[in-house]
């Protein structure tokens, strides 16, 4: 398998440190509001590459981080008159049914909360202070960047180019402008914890490199996030771990592309800010699954409502065809497994994983899947056997397992549907086709289209 990896710039093999055991990390969430789109694009982008190395046989161990302690947090519970834990035990319970909806639990996903580590991050910070890379200035610590060694080798600019245009916070307690803070003292209405400098919290950057230690690791395989964590938050997370630990921190960094909206970049400012919560309100977060895995990763992808309704209608003819099978297995007879069908699906399923392995090109991976739908549309029908059938219901359930899509349970419109068949099947021995024809129109507008066969009514959603 080959990952491109932001660190080298370049596609390299990847074999786990551990031979069957993959150990990732993927930045999460500040817990102080709904997450929006954005983030729900490195969230299934690599639950689908975990997905696929469990699919391959491996065991992973995969994190994702909640921040429950920075400037928004204290912000928002200081409006409310609230603890900033209770913001965060809120927002993380919305968090989990967002997570839900996009099949993000299917395995289990380790979540620490920053907070939780404290002791291990002031036992961190401690070791960096006496290896003479960080220092004490009016109860902060910053760490010294010209400490670190090859600091800017992730976003590959020297540290000028680095200090141009980024989120820089400058401070006359610094002793350089891009020293960053791993403990901040406390201020007036701040939560805080004690310490050898003070009483305070800890930095943005510092909490990431200690839940990985503690949970994964010195040395991890993969570390993962959008490309705007490049710079500064991922590279100072290399700055203070490699300086603390003196290996290296994560052997493979990937990094997701940015979303557009109407081919125009996200932000609250423009009005084209759109929450997961909003989304669900119009379509199942299974259909924004599918969207995000439509496009290269690494590229920007473009949110629509037009593009949305687009996956809406792809997804539903994979869907189409898993009913199919569901209804041709109900009369289905005992017989001969096909040489043929196994064959063609047996090359689709080397396309899918030939396509995931190529840098987790989910794209073509649906192909396959749609490959696989069209096999199943032309070769089955109810003269198959029942163990073509099965055949070609493992493949396609397997394969989309791993994409994390088709997990969508039954509607209750279903039983309607069923009712109004019925009735409508009733109305034709009667002879009453003018009510027949009525039920067939009342299903259309429901978004239903019915097809009679001599094998009954078979239904599918449209």
């Amino acid at each position: 398998m080959k990952l491109y990896n932001t660190l080298t710039r370049k596609k390299e093999e990847f074999k786990p440190i551990e031979p069957g055991h993959v150990r990732m990390y993927n930045c999460g969430p500040t817990v102080y509001n709904f997450i929006h789109v954005g983030n729900a694009r490195p969230l299934v982008i690599f639950d689908t590459l975990r997905r696929y190395f469990i699919y391959k046989g491996l065991e992973v161990k995969f994190v994702v981080n909640f921040t429950d302690i920075d400037d928004k947090m204290i912000k928002k519970a200081n409006e409310e008159g609230v603890q900033v834990s209770d913001i965060a035990d809120r927002y993380i319970k919305e968090f989990k049914v967002d997570a839900n909806g996009l099949h993000l639990y299917d395995y289990e996903t380790i979540n620490p909360r920053a907070t939780h580590m404290i002791k291990e991050m002031v036992e961190f910070i401690d070791t960096l202070v006496k290896k003479g890379a960080a220092y004490e200035s009016n109860g902060d610590v910053y760490f010294d960047i010209t400490k670190a060694k090859d600091y800017g080798k992730l976003s590959k600019k020297n540290i000028e180019e680095l200090m141009s245009g980024a989120r820089i916070d400058v401070s006359e307690h610094k002793k350089h402008p891009g020293d960053f803070a791993l403990w901040k003292a406390k201020k007036e209405g701040e939560p805080y914890w004690d310490s050898p400098w003070s009483q305070g919290r800890p930095g943005w950057h510092i909490e990431c490199s200690v839940m990985a230690k503690t949970i994964l690791g010195d040395t991890i395989d993969i570390h993962s996030g959008g490309e705007d964590l490049q710079f500064p938050h991922h590279e100072n997370e290399i700055a203070q771990s490699e300086t603390c630990n003196g290996v290296p921190f994560a052997r493979f960094w990937l990094h997701n592309g940015m979303i557009t909206v109407d081919n125009e970049k996200m932000s609250k400012s423009k009005g084209n800010f759109f929450t997961i919560r909003e989304v669900s309100k119009e379509f199942d977060l299974e259909v924004l699954r599918y969207f995000l895995l439509t496009a290269n990763y690494r590229n920007p992808i473009n949110f629509s409502r037009d593009i949305m309704d687009q996956c809406k209608n792809a997804l539903q003819r994979i869907y189409n065809a898993k009913e199919e099978l569901e209804n041709l297995m109900k009369d289905a007879k005992e017989g001969i497994e096909s040489k043929n069908l196994k064959e063609k699906l047996e090359e689709e399923r080397k396309f899918f994983e030939a396509s995931m392995e190529d840098d987790i090109n989910t794209a073509d991976a649906l192909t396959a899947i749609f490959n696989i739908v069209k096999i199943i549309n032309t070769d089955l029908n109810e003269n198959s056997s029942k163990e073509d059938l099965l055949l070609a219901q493992n493949y396609l359930m397997k394969l989309t397992k791993v994409l994390g899509i088709l997990e969508m349970e039954k509607e209750d419109i279903d039983s309607e549907v069923e009712n109004l068949i019925k009735e409508r099947e009733d109305a034709r021995k009667n002879k009453d086709f003018a009510k027949a024809d009525q039920i067939r129109d009342k299903l259309k507008e429901m978004g239903i289209e019915i097809k009679d066969s001599r094998n009954g009514t078979k239904w599918t959603r449209i």
